[in-house]
């Protein structure tokens, strides 16, 4: 087998070195589904290698706790792909399961959903005494072929839907008794399995994976759709708008001082900060958790986040450790409120628990944390006025409310523009 699996693997590069000008589109087409029905083969291959070497205990023998972790030293995969492999091997130990992938009725992913879905079924059954073992084996193999022909035209998310309730389509007079206990087991496997984990930062980006439970998942969604909408002039994709509300969620519940201590003291972000003693500016800055931060985005931290600023100058000794006056707190923050009633940019209409506190002259740069130096922006506007060549500025008017001056780029006439959202007393 080595051998034929070795000039099948030549084969396939020498095609995939091959010129594809030539194919007619048809053909074009025509080959990708091949190319593709190859693949699930050398899959289906792949897990009955790592089937074997499982049963065989070839893992925990060279050291390794899972068949998962195994892979990813041997064939150098990420977890994600490791641990896909591992279950596709589970998967597909149900011959007909098998058999439908390399006959190119269903790949993977459809194969996993099947398997997931028929082996759920007799656990489904098993409270009731009147079905007999033979009745119950019955409807597994009439599912399992069900959800094989659907295969053909519902990719695996869509079947995912169908197995869900699948006795609605072998054994209805069955649903309503196997769905409580189903969705019971459903509920208390999900809780099992909750999880979330944040990636080690790569090219500035930490991945942000995760399963939750149904009812965990619509409370987060709960949360995060009111910030989901698009603000005016935002350019913003909605999977931006989702990543930008989970974080202003987090900053509400840091600023909101009900977090239980860490280390014995209120839950906050440790920024150190390189400073330029002759022109009083803040260089790059490093996180406690080691991720490297810009000049600019230390500059937008600075303005109001729950952070305490360690700054270093020459041979990295310690200048300043936090100064309480940069934050408005207290009264000036309540004060704040009343004055911009929410995100003062024109027509934003976020309300004042969902923004910072921007110093309109840095705080770095000597400026104070006053009524008359402080303007409220919410998360996204905050960003943009500390975009680099943004060319939004900031002024007090006469009566001492913030006027805002946009770039030529939106206003050749540079007009100052206020907010007119919210309410005024």
């Amino acid at each position: 087998m080595l051998v034929d699996v070795k000039e099948l693997s030549e084969d396939t590069a020498k095609l995939a070195a091959a010129p594809l000008w030539p194919l007619s589109d048809d053909d074009l087409t025509d080959t990708l589904r091949a190319a593709h029905r190859l693949t699930q083969a050398a899959q289906v291959l792949q897990a009955q290698l790592v089937r074997q070497a499982d049963a065989r205990g070839v893992p925990a023998a060279q050291g390794y706790r899972s068949t998962a972790r195994w892979l990813r030293t041997l064939l150098m995969l990420d977890p994600q792909p490791a641990r896909e492999l591992a279950e596709a091997a589970t998967a597909l130990r149900r011959p007909v399961i098998e058999r439908a992938v390399l006959d190119g009725h269903a790949d993977l992913r459809q194969a996993a959903v099947i398997a997931t879905t028929v082996e759920a079924i007799p656990a489904d059954l098993g409270d009731f005494d009147d079905i007999a073992a033979d009745e119950a084996a019955r409807i597994v193999g009439q599912a399992e072929q069900t959800m094989i022909d659907m295969a053909d035209r519902l990719p695996a998310y869509q079947l995912r839907r169908v197995g869900e309730r699948i006795l609605a389509h072998v054994a209805p007079e069955l649903l309503e008794r196997a769905d409580e206990a189903a969705l019971t087991r459903q509920e208390a496997r999900a809780r099992r399995r909750r999880a979330l984990t944040l990636s080690l930062p790569v090219d500035g980006l930490v991945r942000v994976s995760g399963v939750l439970g149904a009812e965990d998942a619509a409370t987060v969604q709960a949360a995060l759709h009111p910030l989901c909408r698009p603000l005016p002039e935002d350019d913003r994709t909605a999977p931006q708008r989702r990543a930008d509300a989970l974080v202003d969620v987090c900053r509400l519940a840091l600023r909101t001082e009900k977090l239980p201590d860490d280390g014995g003291e209120p839950p906050q972000l440790a920024v150190t900060v390189a400073y330029q003693p002759l022109t009083r500016t803040l260089g790059t800055a490093r996180t406690d958790t080691g991720q490297r931060l810009s000049a600019a985005t230390v500059r937008r931290l600075a303005c109001d986040a729950r952070i305490l600023p360690v700054v270093l100058g020459g041979n990295s000794q310690v200048l300043d450790t936090g100064r309480a006056r940069r934050l408005a707190t207290g009264a000036l923050r309540r004060a704040l409120h009343v004055r911009d009633q929410g995100c003062a940019f024109p027509d934003c209409d976020l309300p004042p628990r969902w923004t910072d506190a921007h110093h309109i002259t840095a705080w770095n740069d000597g400026g104070e944390t006053s009524l008359d130096n402080l303007v409220l922006l919410c998360r996204h506007h905050h960003r943009l006025v500390h975009e680099p060549g943004a060319g939004w500025q900031i002024r007090l008017g006469a009566d001492r409310r913030p006027d805002f001056i946009p770039p030529p780029l939106v206003d050749p006439g540079q007009r100052p523009r206020r907010n007119l959202c919210h309410q005024r007393q």
